[in-house]
């Protein structure tokens, strides 16, 4: 895939689950890559394997919940001379709790970390994104299509993001957006969603340990960038609930008021 040979591309959450998959699989095709997330060694072990790839690689511990974070990466981006060519919003953070048994704090920091911060970011890059043209992806989920239980603000900020980038892609020809859409992909996110009180569960879910394998999903996803897609869901068996909602939402409502939420 030619179109990332020599580009540059930021990810954030690059540490870990879908965010570090991506990660090889731009580097795989030739994409320098800048490493953002809250923790400096995952970001390290993840740059180290890039640049084993044979490309160039750097870190910056960046925390979307916090403007001045985001804009001290915006400051080194532009001291440091980078050109961003591609985005890959990755960062966020999951919820297990029933909806009125979550505190609103937990509700504003789902949509701080999975929402605000991302547009936080593009808004402060607009300039550069505007004259590049650069191609936005952003990790959504099947829960940013429909509500499901024990998800509430989880699905409140994935349908944010929906809304949002589809809404630039319109506005500023230019600039591609593609929503990645998973199902339930093989990673940690379970463990780190938060319960009502704003912690972790430290749980991984039955249907997260048997989900689809986060390597295939990123080479699923690095294609439907390439061929500038403006979504693709991505996932197992559990995807059918998107063509569901859609077309027999009856049985949509039957199966998810029933099926396992973990």
């Amino acid at each position: 895939m030619l179109k990332f040979k020599e580009k540059t591309v930021l990810i954030t959450g690059g540490g870990s689950g879908i965010g570090e998959a991506m990660a090889y699989q731009y580097a795989l095709k030739g994409a320098n890559v800048i490493l953002t997330g809250r923790r400096l060694d995952p970001l390290e072990r993840v740059k180290c394997k890039c640049e084993e790839l044979g490309v160039k690689a750097w870190v910056k511990t960046v925390d979307v919940e916090q403007a001045e974070s985001i804009d001290a990466l915006v400051e080194w981006i532009r001291a440091e001379g980078h050109l961003i060519d591609f985005l890959l919003l990755n960062a966020g953070i999951s919820q297990r709790a029933l909806t009125f048994e979550t505190d609103i704090s937990v509700d504003r920091r789902l949509m701080e970390v999975n929402y605000f911060g991302g547009i936080y970011l593009v808004k402060a890059l607009k300039d550069m994104f505007i004259e590049r043209g650069v191609h936005i992806a952003v990790v959504s989920s099947v829960s940013g299509v429909f509500g499901f239980p024990v998800r509430s603000a989880y699905c409140a900020s994935k349908h944010a993001i929906h809304g949002f980038y589809e809404t630039i892609a319109l506005e500023y020809p230019q600039i591609k957006t593609t929503i990645i859409i998973p199902g339930r992909i093989h990673t940690e996110v379970s463990k780190n969603a938060l319960d009502g009180s704003g912690k972790a569960t430290g749980v991984m879910d039955p249907g997260q340990a048997n989900g689809y394998d986060v390597n295939k999903c990123a080479r699923v996803a690095i294609k439907a960038i390439a061929r500038g897609r403006h979504q693709k869901v991505i996932g197992g068996f559990d995807t059918i609930m998107v063509p569901f909602y859609k077309y027999v939402p009856w049985l949509f409502r039957l199966i998810a008021r029933n099926v396992s939420a973990r």
